[in-house]
């Protein structure tokens, strides 16, 4: 393992993401709190999950493959770790290129440390200039006493854009897919200008880019049947019909993301039998804001995030235990199957026959 960058040895609480930062980020959700969306297109699934397919049983061996990557020789991939970090970017250019995609690495400095974001584009046939955004951040968060192996949060999400970067490579939809691997969403980054997601979205926005979507899959690789392992930022989420059970995937998405989040539900129920919920909700909300979807919703675009809802069901999170054996990449594959079908609808490229 390399030696803590200094920052996290000596100034480790100087750096953290602070109550008055956490309030700056949410202050603008106030002017949305008259908006909420709960009612979605479809039901959804319930009851025994069909048998796997042998196209999702590929899939699941290939979501586990990057996901132990990730979580064992490229444990420590964040700026502290900077050997781990350069090792982790190689793998992550070297993926999108095995996929047939051009890749560009935009670098920047946070406190000191080159990190970067990586991007790799499917670009539009009839809509190029429409942008779809579907990314991740790749970093893992940096515990008190030395990194997370973070194999759910956020090795499931990096699966995930890999997975349908490999799918995507070769179609041709009307809308440009920019799939991008953000650094930097964990503490003490997050929402602070060394964010990458932030950096990535004031880009854009400083270059009039039109961004139309953004989807970010955020810890997405636990399930399970056990009755009352479902909780919620607010508590009584039973109470209105939230599932108690975390067994299904959510879509969550930020005030004005109403109608994407019910296309992307309504597209994912009627591709894969899988229960799901979703939701654009006030970003006042506890954690409705916490990924890389904040960072575009600052500048007004339709955002949303995918998950297992993270802290709400999956008690490793942020632990040593974050590891790729509390996943079950079965049920994970079933998830990704669908929202390469949300991805295809949203970008406008038609299932193939």
């Amino acid at each position: 393992m390399s030696t803590p960058h200094p920052i996290r040895r000596a100034n480790h609480a100087k750096y953290r993401t602070t109550v008055g930062t956490a309030l700056r980020g949410i202050v603008p959700a106030l002017r949305s709190l008259p908006r909420l969306t709960l009612r979605m297109p479809g039901t959804s699934f319930s009851g025994p999950l069909p048998a796997l397919t042998d196209t999702q049983r590929g899939l699941a061996g290939e979501l586990s493959r990057d996901v132990h990557e990730l979580a064992g020789p490229l444990l420590g991939r964040n700026q502290f770790h900077v050997p781990q970090l350069r090792k982790c970017e190689e793998f992550l250019a070297s993926e999108f290129r095995a996929a047939g995609l051009q890749v560009a690495r935009h670098p920047y400095t946070s406190e000191g440390v080159e990190v970067a974001n990586f991007h790799a584009e499917v670009r539009g046939s009839s809509r190029p200039d429409e942008i779809v955004v579907f990314g991740a951040h790749y970093d893992s968060v940096e515990l008190k006493n030395g990194p997370c192996p973070a194999a759910n949060d956020n090795g499931s999400g990096v699966a995930t854009v890999l997975a349908l970067a490999r799918r995507f490579a070769k179609r041709t939809p009307a809308r440009t897919i920019r799939f991008i691997l953000w650094a930097n969403e964990e503490p003490p980054f997050f929402y602070t200008k060394n964010m990458g997601s932030r950096v990535d979205a004031d880009r854009s926005h400083a270059l009039n880019e039109n961004i139309v979507a953004v989807m970010t899959p955020e810890t997405l690789g636990h399930y399970t049947d056990e009755p009352n392992t479902q909780n919620y930022p607010i508590p009584g989420g039973g109470l209105v019909g939230l599932p108690t059970t975390g067994d299904f995937v959510a879509f969550v998405g930020l005030d004005n993301a109403g109608p994407l989040v019910k296309q992307c539900v309504g597209a994912f129920r009627n591709a894969v039998k899988f229960p799901s919920v979703g939701a654009a909700v006030p970003g006042i909300i506890p954690l409705v804001g916490a990924s890389d979807h904040w960072s575009y919703w600052r500048y007004g675009v339709p955002s949303l995030m995918i998950t297992d809802t993270a802290p709400f069901r999956y008690r490793w999170y942020h632990t040593p235990e974050d590891t790729p054996d509390k996943m079950d990449f079965e049920r994970f594959a079933r998830v990704v199957e669908g929202v390469e079908a949300v991805v295809r609808g949203v970008a406008g490229d038609p299932p193939t026959r």
